[in-house]
C-alpha cells in the first residue's frame, strides 16, 4: 500500500506482515496495530533478507518497522516528499531518507566522476559523494527543507545548486563541476561556486533551499 501524506511534514505508512519498513531511526511520531521496531546495524540484513541502506561514510542509521499496523513518521518539522517506484530507482542523498518499503533494492553508489577534484570539491561544497540507489516497486519518503519540486529533463542540462538537491529518477548523469577555477575560490564561503550537472532523460527533485542537513 502507498504511503500517506498527513500534512507537509508527516506521513502515514501501513506496515504488514508481508510488507514490513525501513525508516530513520528516531523518526516514528505515533502509530496504532501491533507494529515491533527494531534498530538496523550498519550494513547488515534488514528485513526479509534485505540489504539494510548502507551508507559510507555517513550517518544515518535506520530501524526496521514490523507487524501489522500504521506508523507516523517525521523528522525535525522538515518536509516530506513521496515518490513511488514502479519498478524504476531513484538516486538520493543518504540523509534525505525518512521511510521505505523494506522489499526495495538499496546499494551505495558515487555521484560524479573525476578522482581527487571531484572529491575536494565534495568537500568543500559539503556535497556527500555517496549517494543511495533505491530499485524496485514501492514508496519512499524523503526529506527537505521548504519541500521539493521536481524538474523534467528530455535530454538538456540542467545546473542544480549541490545544497539543494535531494534526489533524481530515470536516466540521468550527475557530475559536480567548479564554476570557476579552483584557486579562484579560495577563501570563499559561498556553495555557488560549484554546481550539479544533471543531463539525460528524467527527473531531479530539488528542493526549495540552500540550507544544509
Amino acid at each position: 500500500m502507498p504511503f500517506e501524506k498527513v500534512n507537509s511534514k508527516v506521513v502515514r505508512v501501513p506496515v504488514t506482515a508481508q510488507s514490513p519498513v525501513l525508516a530513520r531511526r528516531g523518526a516514528m511520531l505515533g502509530y496504532t496495530g501491533q507494529v515491533a521496531f527494531r534498530p538496523i546495524h550498519g550494513q547488515g540484513q534488514g528485513v526479509g533478507g534485505m540489504i539494510g541502506t548502507a551508507m559510507a561514510g555517513e550517518s544515518n542509521p535506520m530501524m526496521a518497522t514490523e507487524g501489522t499496523g500504521s506508523v507516523l513518521y517525521g523528522f525535525r518539522g522538515l518536509h516530506v516528499t513521496v515518490i513511488e517506484l514502479t519498478g524504476d530507482s531513484l538516486t538520493v542523498e543518504a540523509d534525505r531518507l525518512l521511510a521505505h518499503d523494506a522489499n526495495l533494492q538499496t546499494s551505495v553508489e558515487f555521484i560524479g566522476q573525476g578522482g581527487i577534484r571531484s572529491a575536494v570539491r565534495g568537500a568543500m561544497t559539503g556535497q556527500g559523494l555517496f549517494t543511495t540507489r533505491i530499485s524496485g516497486q514501492g514508496s519512499v519518503a524523503l526529506l527537505s527543507h521548504g519541500g521539493t519540486f521536481p524538474l523534467q529533463l528530455t535530454g538538456e542540462t540542467v545546473g542544480v545548486d549541490p545544497q539543494a538537491y535531494v534526489g533524481h529518477t530515470g536516466a540521468l548523469n550527475v557530475d559536480l563541476k567548479a564554476s570557476v577555477g579552483l584557486r579562484d575560490i579560495v577563501g570563499r564561503g559561498s556553495g555557488e561556486a560549484f554546481q550539479l550537472h544533471v543531463s539525460g532523460h528524467g527527473t531531479v527533485y530539488v528542493q526549495a533551499s540552500e540550507e544544509k542537513f
